[in-house]
């Protein structure tokens, strides 16, 4: 599942641009959107790098880019801006947030500390991109919100 379009033009505008030497030499950059596709795929799936599918180009080169982008700032911006377009739908209300942890699903004769059967995880991709929201980028871009 890669970005369509509109997600594209969306993200295009936050993207930092790609550093160029002044003398001109070196090799062109790999396409951003094609990198980005790539680290999504990552996360997504939760694979290691080296299984990175051969669509998004070089594993090295997916993963340089996303060490580059990290250290930017530019997922933090991502998620702020993502969040703020949520906002403006009514999607978020940061009126009241809280993480409640009282409920955790356990099998039956299972420790309480095991995990759950596949079967009752979260599959949606509103649950999926909720739950970026709750990694450590995602709470910095949540204080920025505030």
């Amino acid at each position: 599942m890669d970005l369509t379009d509109k997600q594209w033009d969306i993200v295009k505008v936050i993207l930092p641009s790609d550093p160029v030497r002044e003398d001109g030499r070196g090799r062109p950059w790999t396409d951003p959107r094609t990198a980005l596709n790539g680290i999504l795929w990552i996360l997504r799936t939760g694979a290691p790098w080296a299984d990175l599918p051969k669509r998004y180009g070089s594993y090295q080169t997916v993963h340089r880019r996303f060490q580059r982008w990290r250290e930017e700032g530019f997922f933090e911006d991502l998620l702020v801006a993502l969040a703020e377009d949520l906002r403006e739908r009514g999607g978020l209300n940061l009126e009241e947030c809280f993480i409640d942890g009282t409920f955790v699903s356990a099998k039956k004769g299972g420790t309480k500390s095991g995990r759950p059967s596949g079967a009752k995880e979260p599959r949606s991709w509103q649950s999926l991109t909720a739950m970026v929201f709750l990694s450590p980028e995602g709470q910095k871009a949540l204080r920025r919100l505030k």
